[in-house]
């Protein structure tokens, strides 16, 4: 990160004085509010750089960015742990010398600047990481076989990128000159481009934390290694599912389980709105994130009703086959609009998928909404 690995120092330094002076029930009001005025300020800055001054980017800046977006999780996911009592400060609040106050703090210093998890995710408790980092004493596997298997889904995963690379194209302001079906096709196809480059990039920042042990539980009775599941790419799932809400679940799984956590579970009216509307926050406020994100919300309310409308009225096998493909394909294309506007970003582009064929589906989802009753909850 060269110059800007203050960012995370300072950050993570931040974070761990708040646990020494902040008390518990308070600790996380104090952390999200410093984490995310600190991130917010910083994602302001890359937009009057890459807008008002027309400035490129560095790319040191831009991954310093990233992983200041995954401290951001972990350290409010450990402030949330330590207000819910499940993480208690132990040595942080007792008395004793300079020295044993300092050594208490390096397990949550450590925690926060786990280098594989900042650059990579999956995101991880406290207490699995501290399992793990104690569990490495112990003569543990590397897990090889999962290891092996995991870089090979990558190296496939990065051959079939660049297979379909080839045959679609990368530039977006071309696609978007075709009309009808085949621009429909197109930015599909584009789309998939960006899941493969998630799906990769997870799958190898999963394999990087099995081979360094993260997720080790000891053994069972009866002598095999115990791993916990540390899992952002669950492709099947989220190539396969016929429901855009199944797929918000799903995609980026520890990020999504973190926004219920932080958000969804936290407030009791416009859950999604609110979810997905910090979601969008947190990624940088772009225009194309904040439009594609607060179209996901809207699809993601009319993807319940109209499952909940359409399956008791599905019966039969050659029906309920039609059904899960219209279904399927529905999703997956209301899914690739909301990847484009949120990868590309600026208002150009965004303008540009809007105006294209694809936006007719999420807009369909929309319309929806207004014809549909509300779900009912249990």
């Amino acid at each position: 990160m060269g110059p800007y690995c203050p960012l995370i120092l300072l950050s993570a330094l931040s974070f761990v004085l708040m646990l020494k002076l902040v008390s518990p029930p308070c600790l996380h009001t104090w952390v999200f509010l410093v984490q995310m005025s600190w991130q917010t300020a910083w994602h302001l800055f890359l937009q009057y750089k890459e807008y008002k001054l027309r400035e490129a980017l560095d790319a040191r800046l831009l991954i310093a960015m990233s992983s200041l977006m995954l401290l951001t999780q972990r350290v409010t996911s450990l402030s949330m742990d330590v207000q819910d009592g499940q993480v208690t400060l132990g040595g942080l609040a007792e008395g004793g010398s300079h020295l044993q106050k300092a050594r208490s703090m390096l397990p949550f210093l450590s925690y926060t600047l786990y280098f594989p998890a900042l650059l990579g995710g999956p995101l991880c408790s406290f207490r699995t990481f501290k399992s793990s980092v104690e569990m490495s004493g112990q003569r543990h596997p590397i897990a090889l076989w999962h290891v092996c298997r995991k870089c090979c889904l990558f190296l496939s995963l990065e051959c079939l990128k660049a297979l379909l690379g080839i045959r679609i194209g990368y530039d977006f302001f071309d696609i978007t000159h075709h009309g009808g079906l085949q621009g429909v096709v197109s930015i599909w196809g584009l789309s998939l481009l960006y899941k493969m480059s998630y799906y990769s990039h997870w799958v190898l920042s999963e394999a990087i934390n099995i081979a360094a042990g993260l997720g080790f539980g000891g053994y069972s009775a009866n002598g095999s290694p115990l791993w916990n599941d540390l899992l952002d790419a669950d492709i099947w799932t989220l190539e396969t599912t016929n429901m855009v809400s199944q797929f918000a679940r799903s995609w980026n799984k520890t990020t999504a389980d973190w926004l219920r956590r932080l958000v969804f579970h936290k407030i009791n009216r416009y859950r999604l709105l609110a979810t997905f509307g910090f979601s969008a926050w947190w990624h940088g406020l772009h225009l194309g994130q904040i439009v594609g994100f607060l179209c996901w919300a809207a699809t993601v309310e009319a993807d319940y009703r109209i499952h909940a409308f359409l399956r008791p009225n599905v019966r039969g096998g050659a029906v309920r086959w039609l059904y899960q493909m219209i279904t399927w394909a529905q999703t997956q294309l209301v899914v690739a609009f909301v990847i484009m506007t949120v990868e590309l970003r600026k208002p150009s582009a965004v303008w540009l998928v809007c105006g294209s064929p694809i936006s007719l589906f999420p807009l369909l989802y929309c319309l929806l909404l207004f014809v549909l009753p509300k779900k009912k909850q249990n």
